[in-house]
């Protein structure tokens, strides 16, 4: 690639709120094209949030069955949840750690930054490995039900390749657990 990427940056001409709940802020924004032209953008800002692909000495992966209520289904994910107003992500992984699932973990590492929904949503997520995890038991919120599995990490990857676990976000903490344990990455 050889000189100066073209500049496609779009500015903001105008913005409106179109709903503001107590998780989602949808907006719609008039803006200038790079050709000068003016069209609409509608996006959904997010706090943020955390997932932990954290592993059990025996090799096991921690896994969450949790009904989700926008597809009707019982969903295989990893430990995840949304950091509150400045909190500090690895804190909120931390927390997110022992609130649902009932483990610390005595060793931590950050792994990523993914950004799931790019194309509509300023939504991140800071993905973290953890590994040294000891019981402590849970603090789930009132309004939290859902399962906690140790699941042989080898046994996880065969749910993503047949099917049974479909959420992009486990699907590659998943996959970037295995490349650590493998000694890879």
């Amino acid at each position: 690639m050889a000189g100066t990427p073209p500049d496609f940056t779009e500015h903001t001409l105008s913005s409106r709120t179109v709903y503001r709940g107590q998780l989602l802020h949808v907006l719609e924004d008039r803006v200038s094209l790079p050709d000068g032209r003016a069209t609409t953008r509608e996006y959904v800002r997010h706090p943020g949030a955390v997932m932990i692909a954290a592993l059990a000495d025996g090799g096991q992966v921690l896994l969450e069955r949790q009904f989700r209520y926008a597809l009707q289904g019982h969903f295989y994910e990893l430990p995840a949840g949304k950091m509150e107003p400045g909190e500090d992500p690895f804190a909120t992984a931390q927390r997110e750690l022992a609130e649902e699932t009932g483990y610390r973990a005595e060793h931590w590492r950050h792994l990523a930054t993914l950004h799931p929904c790019l194309g509509y949503s300023d939504e991140r997520i800071e993905l973290y490995f953890a590994r040294g995890l000891s019981h402590v038991g849970h603090a789930r919120d009132d309004e939290e039900f859902l399962e906690v599995l140790l699941t042989p990490l080898a046994e996880a990857l065969q749910w993503v390749k047949g099917g049974r676990i479909t959420d992009i976000k486990t699907m590659i903490g998943l996959m970037w657990a295995e490349k650590i344990v493998n000694g890879e990455w």
